[in-house]
C-alpha cells in the first residue's frame, strides 16, 4: 500500500501543471550555463555553420519547429519563465531584443574554466574552443548592464527583483577532460577548481546586485547514453546494477555536487541578505533511471528518443538532426532526447521539483524577490 501511494504521489507531481505565481515575484530572469539552457547563443557564435538544432525533430513537441534548443521542446529555463509570467529568454548574442525582462547568456559547450586553464594543464580539447566560459558570459552580462540600470542603487534595486540561474555548466569541463584522455581519478583532482570558478561567478553577480540565485548541480554523467555508448564494455563491474549507468562517472558527479553544496552553504553565510538556492539535478534524473514508471517514462530510461543504432539508440556520426535520423513517436515517455540532453517531459519534472521542492533548498517559490 505504501509503495502504491508513493507511485501515485510521484505521478501526480510529474503531471501537475506549474501554477502561476504572483507576477511581482520576479521581474526578470538572467541565465548562465550551457546547452541545457541555451536558446540560440551558439547559433550566433557558429555563424554560417549549420547546427543540429536547426533541423526537426528538435522542437517537435512544443514549438513544432526548430527552436534553437537542444531538446524536443521547452527547457527548465522556459518553465521557470512561464511560472513567473515572463517571456521565454532571448539569447543575448542576438542583440536585437529588449532584455528588460531578462537575458540568456547560456551557450552550448560552455565551461566553468577558461580555455587558458586547459592549455596551461596540457588538456587538449577535441575541437577549437569558442569564448563561452563563465568569464565570457559575465562579460556579456556587464555589456548589457548599462542598458538596464545606471547607478549602484538602481542596479541593486533592479537585479534584486531578478532571478539568476548559474548553471548547469560544469559537465562540459569534465567532457573536455574526458576528450583529453584524463582518467576519472585525474578529473577528481580538478573538481575543487571548477567549484571555485562557479562560486566566483555567484559572488560577482551578488556584488552587482543579485539577490536570488539558483545554482544547479551536475547530472549523473554515467547515465548519459552518449557516454555509455563510447565506453561500452563487457566488464559488468563498471556498471551500477540498479541503473545500468557507469558508476565511476556518477561518483564524479556526486563528488562535484557535494563540494558545490558546501560552497553554496558558505556563500549563504557570507551573503545572508541573498537567497542562494542549491538545485539538485542529480537526484531527480537518477530517480528517472531507477523508477521510470513512477514518472510516466514507459520507455527504457537509457534509450535515446532521437537517434539511431546501437544498444542505446545513439551513434556519434549519425546524431539527432542529421539526415535519416528520426525521433520516437512519444518523447513524453522518454528521459533522454538526443544522447546528451533531456526531453521536455524530464525538464518539466525537474523544474517543478525546483520550484516547489523537494530538489531545491529552499524551493524557488519560497524565495520570492523582496
Amino acid at each position: 500500500m505504501k509503495s502504491t501511494t508513493l507511485i501515485i504521489l510521484s505521478f501526480l507531481l510529474f503531471m501537475e501543471p506549474i501554477q502561476s505565481a504572483p507576477s511581482h515575484a520576479f521581474n526578470s530572469i538572467f541565465s548562465f550555463g550551457d546547452s541545457y539552457a541555451d536558446t540560440g547563443n551558439i547559433n550566433v557564435l557558429a555563424k554560417n555553420d549549420s547546427l543540429y538544432t536547426d533541423n526537426l525533430p528538435y522542437g517537435m513537441t512544443f514549438f513544432h519547429r526548430p527552436s534553437k534548443r537542444f531538446s524536443d521542446g521547452r527547457l527548465i529555463v522556459d518553465f521557470l519563465a512561464e511560472e513567473f509570467g515572463l517571456p521565454y529568454l532571448k539569447p543575448y548574442l542576438e542583440k536585437n531584443h529588449s532584455f528588460r525582462q531578462g537575458a540568456n547568456f547560456a551557450v552550448l559547450g560552455a565551461t566553468a574554466l577558461d580555455d587558458t586553464f586547459f592549455k596551461q594543464h596540457n588538456i587538449t580539447r577535441f575541437e577549437d574552443p569558442i569564448n563561452n566560459s563563465f568569464s565570457s558570459q559575465l562579460k556579456w552580462f556587464e555589456e548589457l548592464k548599462p542598458s538596464l540600470c545606471q547607478t549602484t542603487k538602481e542596479c541593486k534595486n533592479y537585479f534584486g527583483k531578478s532571478l539568476f540561474i548559474v548553471g548547469q555548466i560544469e559537465g562540459n569541463d569534465y567532457i573536455v577532460m574526458f576528450s583529453g584522455l584524463l582518467s576519472v581519478k585525474q578529473m577528481m583532482s580538478y573538481v575543487s577548481t571548477i567549484i571555485k570558478s562557479i562560486a566566483g561567478t555567484i559572488k560577482e553577480l551578488i556584488d552587482q546586485g543579485a539577490r536570488t540565485v539558483v545554482v544547479p548541480g551536475n547530472i549523473p554523467m554515467g547515465c548519459l547514453p552518449s557516454l555509455l555508448t563510447i565506453l561500452k564494455s563487457n566488464d559488468s563491474s563498471i556498471y551500477d546494477p540498479k541503473t545500468g549507468c557507469i558508476e565511476k562517472y556518477n561518483t564524479l558527479s556526486r563528488h562535484h555536487n557535494s563540494l558545490l553544496l558546501e560552497a553554496v552553504k558558505k556563500l549563504q553565510i557570507k551573503y545572508p541578505h541573498a537567497k542562494i538556492i542549491y538545485a539538485d539535478f542529480y537526484k531527480p534524473v537518477i530517480n528517472f533511471i531507477r523508477f521510470p514508471q513512477r514518472f510516466g517514462f514507459t520507455s527504457k530510461p537509457l534509450i535515446v528518443c532521437c537517434g539511431i543504432g546501437g544498444e542505446y539508440n545513439w551513434d556519434q556520426p549519425r546524431m539527432c538532426g542529421t539526415p535519416n535520423v528520426t525521433a520516437c513517436q512519444k518523447p513524453l515517455t522518454y528521459v533522454n532526447w538526443d544522447g546528451m540532453h533531456l526531453t521536455e517531459a524530464a525538464y518539466r519534472y525537474v523544474s517543478n521539483s525546483w520550484l516547489k521542492g523537494p530538489y531545491a533548498d529552499p524551493p524557488i517559490l519560497d524565495a520570492h524577490a523582496n
